[in-house]
This record gives C-alpha cells, structure tokens and sequence, in this order.
C-alpha cells in the first residue's frame, strides 16, 4: 500500500510518498509546492531514482497546491488516486489535547484549527489541506501527527511557567516544544545502540533548533517553550532571553507587538549577532575569520552546551548524544566545538568520523565515557509508520 505524507507550511507544502510492504517503507518519491500566494511558484518531484521535475504554475492557496501535487503524482509515481491508503500529516501545535497521534475526524481538524494562536503559520494552512484532502478523498483516512505530542511526557517542573493560575489554564501557556517527531526518531535509533534503558539528548540543530532530554525513552525536558521562539540561538531566532526586553524594545522605541515579534523571529539569532542567515555561510565566515562572526559562534556553541548540560544534571547523566537536522547532521565544525566543550566529561572527539555530513556515525572514539552520534532524522518515516498504525 502507498501512504502519502504531508507536511504544511505558510507559503509551502513538502510530500513524501512511500511504498509499504510489512515492516518495509520503500520511498517511492518526495517533493513540494513553494511559495503558495506568492510570485513565482512551483510544485517539484524527486524519484527514487534520483531523476526530478519542476513545474511552474500559479498557486494561489493551498487547496491549488494539493491539487498540484496529486496531479504530479499522477504523471508517473502512481495510476490511480486509488492507489492511496492514507494520508499523514505533520501538525506543529498539537497544544496539551494531543499526546499521540490521531485518526482525523471533525473535531480533531477544529482543535487543530483551536491551536493555531500558538502555531499561526503551520496549524491553519495544514487544516486548511486536511479539509482540502477530505473534499478530493473522502474515503482515504487521515492521520495527524503532532510535533508537540513527544513532549508530552514532561513532568510538572519541566512544562510549568510560574504565571497567574488564569495564564496557566485559562489561556494554557506552558511549555510545549517542537521537532517532537525528529527527537522521537533519532532517540529511539540511539536506544536502540545504546540501550532502551538510557539517558539521551537528542540536539535537532537546524534553521530553528532544539534540544531534548529523553530518559528511558521518554522526553522529560524540551529546549523550545510556548512557541519555537525559545531555547537556543538559531539562524533568525534570539532564543532563550529576558522577558522583560520585548517590552523594553516596544516601551523605549515604539514598535508594535508585530514589529518586535518580527525582530525576535527572523532578525535575531546569528543573523543578528553576525549578518549570516544562512548557517552555511555563517560558517564560511567564521572559517574567514570574520570578528563578528567569531563572537557570534562563541555565543551560538555556547547556547548549546548550557542545554546539555542542563539536561545532564537533569536526568543525573547521560550515555548518549545526537546530532540531527541540517547543521546537526552537515556540519563537522560546530559538533566539533560543541563536544570539545564537554571534553570534561570524557568525550573524546574521532576527527576522521565527525568529518560525515549527512549519514550516520558514530563521532567518538572507542573508550569515550559518552557516546556521540551523527543520525539523519526522518520525521515523515515516522508520521507514515504512525499512519499505517491508525488505518489497518
């Protein structure tokens, strides 16, 4: 059977379809529509084989570009609409209601749509295409798998912000976390190294980033809060900062709340600290020598390891670390200064293994008091597994 795995930004739709045969998920192929609303768009392919194709073509929402990408799939990746057994979704804000994932159904699709004040930009374009695939298949069942719903495990100290009862309740502002699927997938490889019965921290380090401790398979600690503002510096984020400076910023110059929220989201982070948004050429300034950026990288790393070592006093240890997602998993350099950090500890660093980008690998030598690791994450495996778990 073929699953179908969706996953809805604010301007984008990503899909990955796999092939099912028992314990076997074969991806058959995977691409996107960009810049739904937008000038210029398209919707774009990639076989197993490695061959791609690109169509230009106007997307005015994302009703057109789901429609767009099962007219793609149907010029070559399947015959029929037929063929189709179910469909996933990634949901970002799954709030406290959603502790796994769930079949779709009308109530389900109206909480999501409930929860977009914490998700704007994800929780209603991905409603918007679940009802989308409901009026083009109505008999295929969905399934929606949520970012948050890893996290929920957390145990009181770990979630609770000490605000007013009617903040807490009322308004359900608590800490939920992010990449919830990432660091159930790149856990559960490490585990299965390591042992079930272990303390891992898992650093999804990519454009937005965080960090997660998980004890015995669960997550009891998650670097992101109410939002993906919090936690470490990303590439346009601030991360963890004062409360109180939002309000200095608004008070002392004027800005309105979408103006400072703005700023906080996507002029902050390295690109603030350095004028590099892009990690990869961050990185290439740094390696220049460029004094903002070194300043900037000090900061970065930093970030990181105040998490860690958080999380290890936390859980009282840890045997393993994980690196995932597109810094995480590309680049040798900032593992490298993030774990020579934690040399303290034991860790001993293997040169010739951190030099991998992209693949699996074990990045410390033999004999190394904790064991660090390299493990590409595959969050839509996990959403087509959980999809296939619901719909048999």
């Amino acid at each position: 059977m073929k699953i179908l795995v969706l996953n809805s930004g604010s301007s984008t739709l990503k899909y990955q379809l796999f092939e099912v045969n028992g314990s076997d998920y074969n991806l058959c192929c995977k691409g996107n529509a960009e810049r739904i609303g937008r000038d210029a768009s398209f919707v774009g392919i990639k076989y197993a084989d490695g061959t791609k194709k690109e169509v230009q073509v106007d997307l005015p929402d994302h009703n057109t570009a789901l429609a767009e990408v099962l007219k793609l799939l149907l010029n070559g990746a399947i015959s029929s609409l037929n063929e189709i057994h179910a469909i996933g979704h990634r949901i970002v804000q799954g709030g406290s209601i959603f502790k796994a994932s769930a079949l779709v159904n009308d109530e389900v699709i109206a909480q999501i749509e409930d929860l977009a004040t914490l998700a704007p930009l994800h929780n209603g374009p991905a409603a918007l295409v679940i009802r989308a695939v409901k009026k083009e298949l109505p008999s295929v069942p969905q399934v929606v798998a949520f970012d948050t719903a890893f996290h929920q495990t957390m145990p009181v100290e770990a979630y609770t912000y000490a605000l007013p009862e009617e903040q807490r309740t009322k308004y359900k502002i608590r800490r939920y976390g992010a990449h919830g699927t990432s660091h159930k997938f790149v856990a559960g490889q490490a585990a299965a190294i390591v042992g079930k019965d272990s303390k891992i921290i898992t650093c999804h380090i990519g454009s937005g980033a965080s960090i997660t401790a998980v004890k015995n398979g669960v997550c009891v600690d998650t670097s992101m809060g109410l939002t993906p503002l919090a936690g470490i510096i990303m590439d346009t984020r601030c991360g963890d900062i004062d409360p109180y400076v939002p309000l200095y910023i608004m008070k002392t110059q004027n800005l309105s709340i979408d103006e400072v929220n703005d700023m906080l989201n996507k002029k902050s982070g390295k690109y603030g600290l350095s004028g590099y948004s892009d990690s990869r050429d961050f990185e290439a300034a740094y390696n220049r020598g460029e004094p903002a950026v070194l300043d900037a990288m000090k900061c970065y790393i930093y970030s990181i390891v105040k998490f860690i070592g958080a999380y290890i006093a936390a859980m009282g240890g840890v045997d393993a670390i994980v690196f995932t997602a597109g810094v995480g998993e590309n680049s040798p350099l900032v593992r490298k200064l993030v774990l020579e950090r934690l040399n303290y500890l034991g860790i001993e660093v293997d040169e010739e293994k951190n030099a991998v980008r992209g693949d699996f690998a074990e990045i410390t030598k033999a004999g190394s008091k904790i064991r660090a690791f390299v493990i590409p994450t595959n969050e839509e495996l996990v959403i087509a597994q959980d999809t296939v778990a619901l719909t048999k």
